[in-house]
């Protein structure tokens, strides 16, 4: 069985769109080639700058012949709808077959199509891939219409098996398949022919071509790491450079350069972020002082020099981005020192936030205020709190984060720093953005924590009063990834702040309910990842006070333990049965029995057990649960499920007895209130 090799050669593919290409191509391709009924064994797809490819194994070297039946109208139809028939089928009518059925004669299709070759199957399939391919942007050159990323050059495809590979003859626009390709741009551009994958995957390398991106950013980071670790130094991680850096070469060769002295008195951050997003530099740090001290960068061809041309390159034009950096590094620590930011937050009541909700300069208002009103919650100086929240936002009218916007918080650290405030209101200013993200870390210090919770909650309440919620997959102003934040800090911090009272707390006229359960959908995707079953989340959400995000999840950790036993998951059914028995009767007999029984009624040994179990059971799971003690409460709970099975094995709740039947009733009323006390049992599932 044949094996296809595909190579689609352009100028360079824009490194981002890599990937989502290399995949593209497998799923348009394969995904062709299986309903054209060519089966296969396995794929894979690579990319380089230079080339998108392609290689699927062990193909039918010819699709199966195939056998269709078609029922048609009935013989004695219109005869429109037998035309109508024969145009579908592309069949005469002296083609048809007439069989009998119970509904009388039908016309019957036969349709029989014979296999067709692999090649001209690869051939088909290969050509609507091409013409249809969903690039991001696409250019069209020359005269031509076909449409690619980057000017299409070449087009390699084969089929190879034992006895050798056969071009599979395409021709795109004046592109015509072959079986040779080129090598690396600089130092092997000449053109070479392959006969099977392995062949070309082996000459590549020959060429100065490593075809995998994997491979590619290994090698990097291999390198890198080596030769920082010979100077006592280390290599910042950064994986989505990493990324990038590899789809920029085809033959990486990493080189460290010097970053020159005047320099390196810059905050790291700032070093990193400038050598990351003007020149793609790797940053090298020294662990013992966290200052960034060289800079590592990967060339595309190896010189006889060893890189030092290159290096001496990269050296100027990153003193000459580096130098802007100094600039506004020195100008805003002069505004920070001299006179506390206050020109910045000055100037942020002139930037507008939303031209709904006010400036940047109001929203700082709002965050002191809720900053200051949290405190009782948080357990921060309310006096601090307040002071970091009125300088947190302050940077976004600096030189450094107008340039590096990615840097807004990190430097508001920096600058508070300079500007003589409590180390706790400077480290507030870069911590009450986190959690940006599902893996990053919570703040921890009460000040930090008051500050985040106070941005976040400003933002919920602000686009929920002005009707900017998210709408499917649309949250242009990342209100989940707040509301998710807010969960993770008061979880992770074990605060108990209910937020009910902290969105009366903001000025914002936010519908309460609705917010709330804009929070209650979060929290649910947040505990069913940590394996909280859904009706166990309903149970605790149907609770009082489940605007208290830590008593919930309490309570639901809690009752998952509970119903993982033996004697959880007994009570729960027994806790079903006498509910389902009270609500029929109640139901048949038009009344609720919500009243106290009376233990004289009594007729049966269970009963009186039962009615004793309840009565010690009943105000210890009432202590337990209003000291928060959820464990203890089911714990209680468990002791009832003897007395409750004992119960309904023993005694018949309708009785011909009126006053004992009512009783009994009551008496299941009892265990329901009881249960329903610590969660809502009614919506735990089988």
């Amino acid at each position: 069985m044949p094996d296809l090799l595909i190579e689609l050669f352009s100028e360079e593919i824009p490194a981002r769109m890599q990937g989502r290409a290399a995949d593209d191509l497998k799923r348009l391709v394969t995904d062709g080639l299986v309903d054209a009924g060519l089966a296969y064994a396995s794929a894979g797809a690579f990319a380089t700058p230079r080339r998108l490819v392609l290689t699927v194994e062990e193909l039918p070297a010819r699709s199966p012949d195939t056998r269709e039946e078609r029922k048609g109208p009935r013989a004695d139809a219109p005869e429109r709808a037998i035309t109508g028939f024969l145009r579908a089928t592309g069949l005469s009518r002296d083609q048809l077959e007439t069989r009998s059925t119970k509904k009388g004669d039908v016309l019957f299709a036969v349709v029989e199509k014979p296999g067709r070759p692999a090649a001209e199957i690869v051939a088909e399939v290969l050509e609507t891939t091409i013409r249809n391919f969903p690039w991001p942007r696409s250019m069209r050159w020359g005269s031509g219409a076909l449409r690619w990323v980057r000017p299409l050059h070449s087009l390699l495809c084969i089929l190879s098996d034992d006895g050798g590979a056969e071009v599979v003859p395409l021709e795109i626009d004046g592109i015509r398949s072959g079986d040779t390709t080129r090598g690396h741009r600089f130092m092997a551009p000449e053109t070479f022919a392959v006969t099977s994958f392995a062949d070309y995957r082996e000459n590549l390398a020959r060429a100065r071509v490593v075809l995998d991106a994997a491979e590619r950013a290994e090698r990097i980071r291999h390198d890198a790491a080596n030769l920082a670790f010979a100077r006592g130094l280390e290599v910042v991680e950064d994986r989505g450079l990493l990324a990038e850096v590899a789809g920029l070469v085809e033959w990486p060769v990493v080189l460290m350069g010097d970053i020159a002295a005047e320099f390196l008195s810059l905050p790291p951050e700032v070093l990193q972020t400038s050598m990351r997003t003007h020149q793609k530099f790797f940053s090298v740090r020294n662990a013992k002082t966290g200052r960034i001290e060289k800079f590592v960068t990967v060339a595309n061809i190896e010189t006889p020099d060893q890189g030092a041309t290159i290096l001496a390159g990269n050296r100027k034009v990153l003193a000459a981005r580096l130098s802007d950096a100094r600039f506004f590094w020195e100008n805003d620590l002069r505004v920070a020192r001299e006179e506390q930011m206050r020109p910045w937050i000055a100037a942020l009541e002139n930037v507008t936030f939303h031209n709904r909700l006010g400036s940047q300069g109001e929203r700082i208002a709002r965050l002191r205020d809720l900053a200051h009103a949290l405190t009782p919650f948080t357990g921060a100086d309310s006096e601090l709190a307040a002071t970091a929240a009125a300088v947190a936002k302050a940077d976004l009218a600096s030189g450094m984060v107008y340039e590096f916007p990615e840097l807004q918080g990190i430097m508001g650290r920096y600058y508070a720093e300079a500007a003589g405030l409590p180390p706790e209101a400077a480290a507030a200013c870069e911590e009450h953005y986190a959690p940006l993200g599902p893996a990053d870390r919570v703040p921890r210090a009460p000040v930090s924590v008051s500050v985040a919770l106070a941005d976040k909650l400003d933002m919920l309440t602000g686009f929920w009063a002005i009707g900017e919620k998210p709408t499917g997959s649309k949250d242009p102003f990342a209100l989940r990834r707040a509301a998710l934040g807010v969960i993770r800090i008061l979880l992770e911090n074990d605060l108990r702040l209910p937020l009910r009272q902290a969105f009366a707390a903001t000025p914002h006229k936010a519908d309460a309910d609705d917010l709330l359960a804009f929070f209650h959908d979060r929290l649910k995707v947040w505990l069913k990842e940590r394996n909280i079953r859904h009706d166990v989340i309903d149970a605790v959400l149907a609770m009082p006070g489940n605007d208290d995000l830590t008593l919930l999840v309490r309570r639901a950790e809690a009752l998952t333990a509970f119903l993982a036993t033996e004697e959880g998951a007994n009570l729960i059914q027994g806790f079903r049965r006498a509910n389902n028995i009270l609500r029929q009767a109640e139901e048949r007999d038009g009344v609720e029995y919500s009243f106290g029984p009376d233990p004289k009624f009594a007729e049966t040994d269970a009963e009186k057990e039962l009615f004793a179990a309840l009565d010690a059971a009943g105000p210890r799971i009432e202590r337990a649960m209003h000291g928060e003690d959820f464990t203890a409460a089911m714990a209680e709970m468990a002791r009832l499920r003897a007395p409750i099975d004992t119960f309904f094995e023993a005694v018949q709740i309708n009785t011909d007895n009126a006053v004992v039947r009512r009783n009994r009733l009551n008496l299941l009323n009892r265990i329901r209130e009881i249960c329903l006390g610590v969660a809502d049992l009614s919506r735990i599932g089988g």
